[in-house]
């Protein structure tokens, strides 16, 4: 039965209006974004299905287009919908790291970048770049890699920092295990980072490791001294 035919009270979009956002369900929610049901389903039928069958929406934001796609009445449209209103809601949970910004502590990089990389199945190395006052010029995405491995090469991460002249930078990354911990590979490749930067001139002041739940700073464990 579909969703026109619900009580007026039952309708997802209509429980927004009347009553908010925050009272409806996830596959509520879910069925607002589809907007239509397949073979018979209603939206919010389709949306609990691929709610059930990738664990929520944990699990669902962790899926590609092309998994979303396999699922029985999501085609490119719905999938793109379904992505777009996922990043919506990360990039709104993300705490301001915004041009001309003075960063106070470590935690303001993990509050920023949790909700954008905690999930995603391949590891982001990212580089903060920062003016003689340590406040933001911008962040720019050095590589991208697979599950166990991301490959950064020293010199390519300071390019963006040369380019832009900044002063001193950040590197961050996420570990898809979710886990923070420096493996030897973190710590060797944290130690050439310092190096170049101290070739290049430009200061390097932390490292952060962002996990599910925790993070992990080279500068706060004293591994790093700016």
């Amino acid at each position: 039965m579909g969703i026109e035919s619900w009580p007026a009270e039952e309708r997802p979009r209509e429980r927004l209006f009347r009553y908010g956002a925050d009272t409806l369900t996830d596959g509520q929610l879910l069925a607002i974004v589809l907007g239509t049901g397949h073979a018979g389903d209603s939206a919010f039928d389709l949306g609990v299905t691929v709610l059930n069958q990738h664990g929520g929406l944990n699990g669902l934001d962790q899926q590609g287009i092309r998994e979303l796609c396999a699922i029985p009445g999501i085609g490119p449209a719905k999938a793109a919908a379904i992505k777009a209103a996922l990043e919506i809601g990360k990039r709104a949970m993300a705490a301001p790291l915004t041009t001309g910004r003075r960063i106070g502590s470590s935690e303001d990089i993990f509050r920023h970048y949790r909700p954008l990389m905690r999930g995603l199945r391949r590891e982001i190395f990212k580089v903060i770049l920062l003016d003689g006052k340590n406040t933001i010029i911008k962040d720019v995405t050095v590589s991208e890699g697979s599950l166990t491995l991301s490959l950064v090469h020293p010199r390519e991460a300071f390019v963006p920092a040369v380019r832009e002249s900044a002063a001193a930078v950040i590197f961050v990354h996420n570990h898809p295990s979710g886990d923070p911990d420096a493996s030897p590979e973190d710590r060797a490749l944290t130690e050439r980072l310092v190096s170049v930067g101290e070739l290049v001139g430009i200061r390097v002041l932390d490292h952060v490791i962002i996990g599910d739940r925790q993070y992990l700073s080279f500068a706060d464990q004293g591994w790093i001294r700016a």
